[in-house]
């Protein structure tokens, strides 16, 4: 009883001890050697059997003559093994026992502890294991927060040896981090039971797992704790201090102990510890003491059974020429007699194929440049070259298909800015940023192709603010493509018809329709050789940014020919728009243009659609609504609203005019310079300064002006509507 008490007061006089010491850091002595022996246990750095020699005081051993022999000695607690690769030390410590004095009829009670608070120390939860030993034990250890224990009774099963399955022998396991613990005993049988005469003790303790192997001569005698001893080996887990990594690193108190190259920091139970990298051994707490595994020299733990080659950190393992791996062994490759003339064929093969298809690519290639060689000839490019080069200054340019693919994302849906009866219009965006229209046409007639390239030239040099510039062509595909400026506020067509039902003004009207007139007269009059448009339609009318109208599309145009043989043409246009002379004897002239802008001033007087296939049969055709109003004097009818309350006399005019230009007959339609001419004639007197005068003074004025213009009209057609206005004006109208 005196030894366990003085046991306990020792073990309290070295707990107080390492709480005093601390973990103060202190410079390790340059003779101090990386590892140091006591008897046959090895005590490598971070521990020291000199103060100056561990990394600080809770790593500081006395090696010890105890009895005879020579001992490791950790404050008193004998340390048989200290491993730096697992970080732990395996060590000895005190059990605690109760037994029966059989002369006394008293217990006798050993109650060990250990207290290993702020110590680098903790007890391994992976190597211990709470035993508890005897046949009337119910016996535990208490550390600060937990209880671990076991009862160990010999009532229903006999003890069997090596067996400790409750039997006169049990286990408990261990929370992980305890760092102290006391053993206790809880009585199971009276002090009279004569089963305590048998088995007079019980023992309760931390013991190594890979230690302890039970007996039954544990139970019937004292021998486990006086033959073998009182102290039992226990595994410590240990670490450099109670940091983590991340504190350790930025710790100015304790230097940070992973100094070696190849080594990282790891979080045990204790706290933080060094650990070599994968592939490296050693010791990480010295500067270059993790070195690299050569693991070609130890074939059991890395087995090769072909040609193995060390590298940094790792290794290689391959067979040797004429063997292949299967699993982890080489066996004799079967397919080496062969493989080779199989590869060989194989390459052969491959390098036969890519010939053939390069081969094939490059003539089809040249296939495709023959063709498109044979379609710019076709189409007259040769031609066109020449004169480019002799009219020195032409802005024209003849685009190669791939740069008109590049411009328009390769013709993508999404880049259709309009559809026609001759094609599709495309928004493309040239390398030099320049917004173009590129219209491919579906179609070409053997005729055209021959001419193609002259009417380009002829086409290229028509410069009118009111005229679409045509910019260039592409010649090298089966049917030529053209390459025009972007207008970009749409056409007429949608800003009459469009869904935003914005108003529109009359002067508005007017100006677009006398701005496209004028670009009729320019392309009848002007150009040289005279061109007819032969699809004039309010679709075909672009609109830029101030709504300055520009006539565009010259898909069905034809130069004006110079003979009547040349006059026959399969019709073509749009249907609503046609001239229905032209279609009987499909003659295409400068009145079949007259007569479609007729229609174009029924849209404009309107605001209907050329045709509406929806209508009853009679009303289909706007032009034809229009005459039958204008006969029965009911034009108000389909006038649109918003100018109905305009100036009447105006829009009489503008009526009338658009009458004249839908005659059957084309030679009683005026030209389009007879038309222009009145267009410009309607925007001066809406325009005139008259035009905000009261009703009656306008009256007056406008009389005047009539009659003024009807001087000047005399003996020609357009004196009856000048009569039927003068007295509209004179009634009062």
């Amino acid at each position: 009883m005196e030894f366990a008490q003085l046991l306990i007061l020792l073990c309290l006089s070295v707990a107080v001890w390492v709480l005093a010491a601390g973990d103060v850091a202190a410079a390790r002595s340059p003779g101090c050697a990386n590892v140091a022996w006591c008897g046959d246990v090895e005590v490598p750095y971070p521990y020291g059997l000199e103060r100056q020699c561990a990394i600080h005081r809770g790593f500081h051993l006395n090696c010890s003559t105890v009895g005879g022999a020579t001992k490791l000695l950790w404050n008193k607690v004998e340390v048989t093994k200290i491993s730096v690769k697992d970080n732990k030390a395996w060590t000895k410590t005190y059990i605690s026992r109760q037994c029966y004095n059989q002369s006394t009829n008293k217990m006798i009670y050993d109650n060990a502890w250990i207290n290993l608070t702020n110590t680098p120390f903790v007890v391994s939860a992976d190597d211990n294991k709470v035993t508890v030993l005897g046949c009337n034990s119910f016996a535990y250890i208490r550390s600060n927060d937990y209880i671990f224990g076991c009862m160990s009774t010999c009532d229903d099963t006999s003890p069997k040896n090596g067996s400790c399955s409750g039997a006169g022998c049990c286990h408990a396991n261990l929370q992980r981090g305890v760092r102290y613990y006391k053993g206790f005993f809880n009585i199971l049988y009276n002090t009279t039971d004569k089963k305590w005469w048998t088995t007079p003790c019980n023992y309760v303790g931390v013991i190594a797992n890979e230690a302890f192997n039970f007996s039954t001569t544990y139970l019937n005698s004292t021998m486990f704790y006086d033959i073998e001893g009182s102290q039992k080996p226990t595994v410590m887990e240990w670490a450099i201090t109670q940091n983590t990594c991340e504190e350790a690193k930025i710790n100015k108190n304790t230097p940070y102990a992973c100094v070696s190259n190849h080594s990282h920091c790891i979080m045990n139970d204790a706290g933080y510890a060094c650990k070599c990298s994968s592939g490296y051994e050693g010791n990480p707490y010295i500067i270059g003491g993790c070195t690299d595994i050569d693991e070609c020299l130890d074939n059991v733990t890395y087995p090769c059974v072909g040609i193995c080659k060390n590298t940094p950190g790792s290794f290689t393992c391959s067979c040797p020429r004429g063997k292949s791996m299967i699993g982890s062994v080489c066996v004799e490759d079967k397919k080496s007699t062969w493989m080779a003339p199989v590869v060989g064929a194989s390459i052969g093969l491959v390098v036969l194929v890519v010939a053939i298809t390069c081969a094939y690519s490059i003539r089809e290639r040249r296939k495709l440049q023959c063709i498109k060689q044979k379609y710019f000839q076709q189409h007259g490019g040769l031609l066109l070259f020449q004169e480019m080069k002799s009219q020195q200054g032409v802005p024209f340019k003849i685009f190669s298909e791939e740069e008109l693919q590049e411009a328009t994302n390769r013709f993508a849906e999404q880049q259709v800015i309009g559809h026609g009866g001759h094609g599709k219009v495309y928004k493309g965006l040239l390398k030099s940023n320049a917004e173009v229209a590129v219209k491919r046409c579906m179609i070409i007639d053997e005729q055209q192709k021959k001419e193609f390239a002259k009417e380009m030239l002829i086409l290229s040099q028509i410069n009118h603010k009111n005229i679409v510039k045509l910019l260039g062509c592409c010649l090298e595909v089966e049917v030529p493509m053209l390459v025009y400026e972007f207008i970009p506020n749409g056409t007429l067509f949608h800003l009459i018809h469009g869904n935003h039902s914005g108003h529109i003004s009359l002067d508005t009207r007017v100006r677009i329709a006398h701005e496209s007139a004028e670009a009729l007269v320019y392309l009848h009059s002007c150009a040289s050789p005279p061109i007819i448009h032969g699809d004039v339609k309010s679709t075909n009318i672009l609109l830029n940014g101030d709504f300055t109208a520009k006539v565009s599309d010259f898909g069905a145009s034809i130069l004006a020919p110079s003979d009547e043989s040349q006059f026959v043409t399969l019709v073509q246009g749009t249907c609503g728009y046609l001239d229905p002379e032209y279609m009987q004897t499909c003659q295409l002239t400068d009145k079949s243009d007259v007569y479609s802008f007729g229609v174009v001033l029924l849209e404009l007087l309107t605001r209907k659609k050329a045709l509406n296939l929806k209508a009853s049969e009679h009303e289909k055709s706007l032009s034809v609504v229009f005459l039958d109003a204008m006969k029965e004097n009911k034009l108000e009818d389909i006038l649109d609203d918003e100018i109905k309350n305009d100036e009447n006399v105006e829009i009489l005019e503008i009526a009338d005019l658009a009458r004249q230009c839908l005659e059957m007959c084309g030679v009683n339609r005026p030209s389009m310079k007879e038309v222009a001419d009145k267009l410009d004639r309607l925007r001066k007197v809406l325009h005139h300064p008259w035009a905000h005068k009261d009703p009656e003074e306008l009256d007056s004025l406008l009389g005047e002006f009539i009659f003024g213009q009807l001087r000047g009209y005399q003996g020609t057609e357009n004196s009856s509507i000048t009569e039927r206005v003068s007295m509209g004006v004179e009634s009062g109208r």
